[in-house]
């Protein structure tokens, strides 16, 4: 199986979720995080779900699967308990060229869903291929006490600096030759945005590049 690597932008746009279960409600909670449009296709559904839709948070169509469910979707996830409604909803899929999850069988699948570490705008996915969620699991906690909360302020520090650095250095090269020197070779600027200090933090990179204002 050949994967890519890619991080998609959902906002607005429709996505469709097989499947009323505990797993389908994490689908679902997942997508609406992302800005997504969602539809539940599903006889039955976790209150978490059932709630949901009450508040016009998604459309639930209380009833069995059908063909037609997947039209204009830009994903789909199957994640019923049974195999053979999934294998049928990746079928069709496969055939109208939608990309399609199915829970448990990643033979079926056109797209993984990677255990995802998440800090403010910064996101680090760590995929298995679907040969051991399990194994992305562990990494991921892993990763969760190595890398703290401090990081989501630390992005958008650098994300807020970055078109000031292009205007500073339009030339590519130089400029992530600046920019690695600061994150690599200053632990105290680090340090002062994960307090809050971001005054002091801009003065700290004025000082440390020799730039005349940030």
């Amino acid at each position: 199986m050949g994967l890519y690597s890619m991080v998609v932008e959902l906002s607005g746009r429709p996505c469709l979720v097989v499947g009323g279960g505990r797993v389908g409600e994490r689908k679902v909670l997942n997508l609406l995080e992302a800005g997504a449009n969602v539809t539940l296709v599903s006889p039955e559904a976790t209150k978490r779900l059932a709630d949901l839709a009450l508040a016009r948070q998604l459309v639930w169509w209380r009833r069995c699967y059908r063909p037609d469910d997947i039209k204009g979707m830009t994903l789909v996830f199957a994640v019923t308990a049974d195999a053979g409604v999934n294998a049928r909803v990746a079928a069709d899929c496969r055939q109208a060229g939608i990309f399609v999850n199915v829970a448990d069988a990643p033979e079926q699948c056109t797209f993984m869903v990677p255990a995802v570490l998440r800090r403010g705008d910064l996101q680090i996915a760590i995929s298995t291929g679907g040969k051991s969620p399990a194994l992305a699991r562990q990494l991921k906690k892993k990763l969760e006490g190595e890398i703290g909360a401090e990081y989501g302020p630390w992005l958008n520090f650098l994300g807020e600096l970055r078109p000031f650095l292009k205007e500073i250095w339009p030339n590519d090269q130089k400029r992530r030759e600046e920019m690695l020197k600061l994150l690599t070779g200053d632990e105290i600027l680090f340090r002062l945005v994960a307090r809050g200090k971001e005054e002091l933090a801009k003065e700290r990179v004025k000082h440390c590049l020799s730039l005349p204002s940030v």
